[in-house]
């Protein structure tokens, strides 16, 4: 009984779809035969004197059996049309892994960690928000911790900046960086180019031909139809300029557009795709359209004319830290952090042949914000191009000058998932959220902004840390946990052929000789070692190896 209504639910065991749904209100009667297997998880009833009452029926678990029972062959065959053939989201998805589980029992033990549903989260709603945008083939969804760091002044405003990641110390390090931007007076984030492209490839004849429609294409004449032609499918998209370039037989056209707070791939696609069905129609010779891309956009994928050219949002970011905050905060001086840009950022990136990484670690930290806000993971590949620039500044204080220069960050504020409600409410956060009111493009601008902003932080932290020699105590604090060493290395157990003294930092740093942190630390020392050895191998090597200080000269564990 729920609110004076007595509700009874006939589900036929044979056949799922059929449900019959019987209401009493004041001795009237109404039965309704719903024809979906959606009746199975929500019933809603309408009864005569025109009230309504939702009611939620638990019958999830016994109804998926009769669900994959009735869909047969079909279901096993085309499980990427559930949700088509159910017609309930929700269903589909638990449906989809219990057909999984029944093919291999090591998938079914894996997918009791992966959760689908939840008692504090809206699993029905979140399913059919990504319904037909998102994704296919759900088969859950995946919890992903998201840290903010902050204040973060930008252009005079502050930010609290939503990072998703799970590699301990990156946030807490980013935290360090956006603390000393911010006593410093702040970062300056200026966006110096917008432009999203995309590079179709064409085929013509002769090379001759080819030539000749490249400078054709390129004309002063032709931009008037070429502009009009692209504007025809967008109300957002200003095309920018077509610039064309020929090999053999190919040409290949990169047309560059801005895309408003959209990303614009989708956008500018559109457009291009739009250019090229009236060029190839009313240009004198055949014209045959390879690809509506060439590669030469270029996306998600490194290429020296992102680099140089830009792609998306082109952001130059700056702060000027006193000497004074570079001692107390970042923990090392003017000369170690100007000398450490130099060698690692510059001269050993170059050694690299590094396109775009002249930098210390900026995908970490776009990745980071380009999860919490929607944006698209794979464009993390050209959107952390990035130079980092450290300066010493003349003067009484003296101090740094530190720059990133980020020619392709490709972000939107709308669309693909910024739409979900968790990125949604971390754009939110920043106040960057949908299209901005009355001046289209400017959130998207301002988040890239803000990343770009971010990135400086990091950048600061960890080339201040690598500096002073701090990186690995770092992340052995923050990136370790005690819960994953194995019990031979519980308090008290020393692992044979260790030497039972400090090995790589001070004591400070470190923490206690005993107990399992530092038995954990050993051994991935030992693991990074050459084998196999002896204890006496391993005493001389360590000794051989070590300063004054007890620290090893040459570190035992990776750093970027």
């Amino acid at each position: 009984m729920r609110n004076g209504v007595t509700t009874a639910v006939k589900l036929n065991r044979r056949r799922p779809r059929n449900v019959t749904v019987l209401a009493s209100s004041d001795n009237k009667l109404s039965s309704v035969l719903l024809p979906s297997f959606s009746a199975c998880h929500k019933l809603r009833c309408v009864h005569s004197s025109a009230e309504k009452d939702e009611v939620s029926v638990s019958v999830e678990d016994d109804v998926i059996e009769e669900v994959i029972e009735q869909l047969g062959e079909k279901g096993v065959s085309s499980p990427h049309k559930l949700e088509e053939i159910i017609g309930d989201n929700y269903l589909a998805v638990l449906t989809r892994r219990e057909l999984l589980m029944k093919r291999q029992e090591k998938i079914r033990n894996a997918l009791e960690g992966l959760p689908a549903k939840s008692s504090n989260f809206d699993s029905r709603g979140f399913y059919d928000s990504i319904q037909g945008s998102n994704c296919e083939n759900v088969i859950g969804y995946l919890p992903l911790p998201v840290g903010a760091v902050g204040p973060l002044t930008v252009n005079g405003e502050e930010f609290h900046v939503p990072m998703a990641t799970t590699e301990g110390a990156l946030v807490a390090s980013t935290n360090r960086g956006a603390r000393a931007i911010s006593l410093s007076g702040g970062a300056t984030s200026v966006v110096v180019k917008d432009g999203m492209t995309r590079s179709p490839c064409v085929a013509l004849d002769s090379v001759a031909k080819a030539a000749e429609f490249a400078e054709w294409i390129e004309s002063k004449e032709q931009w008037e139809s070429i502009n009009k032609s692209f504007s025809s499918t967008t109300r957002f998209g200003k095309l920018k300029h077509v610039t064309a370039k020929v090999a053999g037989r190919y040409v290949f056209l990169r047309f560059e557009a801005s895309s408003g707070d959209a990303m614009g791939m989708n956008m500018v696609g559109k457009g291009v795709n739009q250019v090229l069905t009236d060029v190839i129609e009313r240009y004198k010779v055949p014209i045959k359209l390879i690809s509506l891309s060439g590669n030469m956009c270029t996306d998600k994928k490194p290429s020296a004319i992102n680099w140089t050219n830009g792609r998306g949002k082109s952001v130059v970011c700056e702060a000027v830290i006193p000497a004074t905050v570079v001692e107390k905060v970042l923990k090392t001086t003017v000369k170690d952090l100007v000398r450490l840009n130099v060698a690692k950022n510059l001269v050993g990136s170059s050694l690299a042949g590094s396109i775009g990484g002249n930098n210390a670690h900026a995908a970490n930290l776009v990745a980071a914000v380009f999860l919490a806000t929607g944006q698209d993971p794979a464009q993390v590949v050209e959107s952390a191009n990035c130079l980092t620039q450290i300066e010493a500044v003349d003067g009484n204080d003296g101090g740094v000058v530190i720059s990133v220069t980020m020619p392709c960050i490709e972000v939107g504020t709308l669309g693909g998932g910024t739409g979900l409600t968790a990125q949604s409410a971390c754009l939110e956060m920043l106040g960057v959220k949908g299209t901005a009111a009355g001046n289209p493009g400017m959130n998207a601008k301002k988040l890239a902004q803000i990343i770009a902003a971010t990135v400086l932080a990091g950048e600061l932290s960890l080339n201040s840390a690598l500096a002073s020699n701090h990186l690995i105590s770092a992340h052995m604090d923050l990136n370790r946990s005690s819960k994953h060493v194995p019990k031979k290395f519980e308090q008290g157990k020393v692992q044979p052929g260790l030497k039972k003294q400090r090995t790589s930092h001070d004591q400070d740093l470190i923490g206690s000789e005993k107990g399992p942190k530092n038995q954990f630390l050993k051994l991935i020392r030992r693991l990074y070692a050459s084998p196999p050895r002896t204890r006496e191998d391993v005493v001389q090597e360590e000794d051989d190896d070590m300063d004054t200080n007890r620290q090893f000269n040459t570190p035992r564990l990776p750093i970027p």
